[in-house]
């Protein structure tokens, strides 16, 4: 029985709740609305500014606002390519976003179907612009600084995390661990090594994970923390010379080999299958 495999008796339930509010919830907050009317502003300024940028990089292309979503959605794509076409579509969706906000106070003054559908240009705009930098293709450190002022303004907006989803997560997790903390303990505890985890043990296994997460976290590296505990409570054992119980080690590698190839299958399956129903919603299908 591998770690995984012990926690989820406990915290199935739990883990469900989680998985509503990071993964789809985040559909009613995705515009940060108790954003202040000055800083609606400063969105729609900056929106104003790379709007006239873009539309002088398109040399004389034009497109229309449909056409643009169309053109962002394709080159926001890993084989998306960049033509004039783009950045008259970046002219376009961004000029959309500052008509949008012209007069606005706060995103609460906007029907929901506005605020979707402004929320859909800004991510159309905000992944545009990030694939310009990366690729350095905006050369004039004036229209770089445009893009950039952008898109800081515009994760301000839109990449954040309420308080009470912290909370609700918070809890829910602990919640889980609390229903399911006994098979989670015997399990790190008494069946990875062959001998009862000891004080120093567990402490040692601790700082180890705490070194790695926070390297990793440094790093942009998407690591397990329960890879990581369970690997760290090994090395203890392994130094102690307790010895290894050769079934619980069998699984939970079992675990990590099936984990990566699964994910990705369903990860791309979600994606595909979202993606195909959102560009259908907005008729960019």
């Amino acid at each position: 029985m591998s770690v995984a495999h012990g926690s989820n008796d406990g915290q199935k339930g739990m883990g469900l709740i989680v998985l509503i509010l990071v993964g789809i919830l985040p559909g009613v907050y995705a515009l940060k609305m108790s954003e202040t009317p000055e800083k609606v502003q400063v969105v729609a300024a900056e929106s104003r500014t790379a709007a006239q940028m873009f539309e002088k990089l398109a040399v004389g292309a034009k497109l229309d606002h449909k056409s643009a979503q169309g053109e962002l959605s394709g080159y926001v794509k890993p084989a998306g390519k960049l033509t004039e076409k783009t950045y008259a579509a970046l002219s376009v969706e961004t000029q959309k976003i500052a008509d949008v906000l012209a007069g606005v106070k706060t995103f609460h003054d906007l029907p929901e179907a506005a605020r979707r559908s402004l929320r859909t240009d800004i991510y159309l705009v905000d992944t545009a612009i990030t694939k310009l930098n990366k690729g350095g293709k905006l050369t004039d450190p004036a229209d770089k600084k445009a893009a950039t002022d952008l898109k800081d303004e515009l994760d301000a907006v839109t990449k954040f995390i309420p308080l009470w989803v912290k909370v609700a997560v918070a809890i829910a997790l602990g919640l889980g661990t609390t229903i399911g903390w006994k098979r989670i303990v015997v399990t790190v505890g008494e069946k990875i090594g062959k001998s009862h985890l000891t004080y120093a043990q567990g402490a040692a296994a601790e700082v180890v994970a705490m070194g790695t997460i926070l390297a990793a976290d440094s790093l942009g590296l998407p690591v397990s923390t329960t890879h990581i505990l369970s690997s760290g409570v090994a090395g203890t054992m392994a130094a102690n010379k307790s010895g290894l119980q050769g079934d619980t080690l069998r699984n939970i590698l079992l675990a990590w080999v099936l984990t990566l190839p699964v994910c990705v299958f369903l990860g791309a399956f979600l994606f595909a299958f979202g993606n195909y129903v959102v560009l259908n919603a907005l008729g960019l299908k």
